[in-house]
């Protein structure tokens, strides 16, 4: 959702990965790569910067993901990305676009689930070591307000979305973790949405990353 062209954000790897004991690939679109705040305040950052501070030797995320992206165009990007490594944890936030270009939940669904699948082949196999995160309702910021967009269809469109990925998730035993009922509270508390009126703040990423925090860790141990 933006009116600007931005660059394909795919973040590799420092020499940290060498040391480090676990890899970590996120996948996704622009809540994902952080939009709007700095790299260490997206999720992923703060995500892995959780995990270090409780001795998870992890290091920087590999990041897949490009304000704007549909379920297609991810995995577009992840083909031609052709990753030959795995990873030990996986996340997969993504759909928003899909819902506000209007494009069918079939689609949606067939789509989102053979990335799903592409994320338990990237972890290794192992599906409990993938995080889905559900879609926040982006219908509460001014951004949707200035746009003429009525917030109850966005928030019931979204919910239909969320419904869908959360069946799909958890039917293939993939982790799954909800961020969307904690997003409406942005519509009263304006500390949880970045300078842009439309993406979430440093704050709102940090909520995410806490409710990562604790399936992840418990994961990894």
């Amino acid at each position: 959702m933006s009116d600007t062209k931005q660059p394909v954000q795919i973040i590799t790897q420092d020499t940290s990965a060498q040391k480090a004991k676990f890899t970590y690939l996120a996948l996704g679109d622009s809540y994902t790569i952080g939009e709007s705040v700095t790299q260490s305040e997206s999720f992923p950052y703060q995500l892995q910067q959780l995990l270090k501070n409780n001795n998870f030797q992890v290091a920087d995320p590999k990041i897949i993901a490009k304000t704007g992206w549909t379920t297609n165009e991810l995995q577009t990007a992840i083909a031609t990305e052709n990753i030959t490594t795995t990873f030990s944890f996986v996340t997969l936030l993504i759909g928003v676009n899909n819902q506000y270009r209007e494009y069918p939940l079939n689609t949606y669904k067939k789509e989102f689930s053979e990335l799903l699948q592409k994320a338990i082949a990237f972890a290794g196999g192992n599906k409990t070591r993938v995080f889905v995160v559900s879609i926040p309702d982006w219908g509460v910021t001014p951004f949707a307000k200035s746009s003429g967009k009525n917030p109850e269809t966005i928030a019931k469109e979204i919910d239909e979305f969320n419904k869908a990925n959360e069946e799909i998730t958890l039917a293939a035993g993939a982790n799954y973790t909800t961020i969307t009922t904690a997003s409406r509270r942005a519509k009263t508390d304006p500390s949880l949405i970045a300078s842009d009126g439309l993406h979430p703040s440093a704050k709102m990423y940090g909520e995410w990353a806490q409710s990562l925090f604790s399936r992840v860790s418990s994961i990894l141990k």
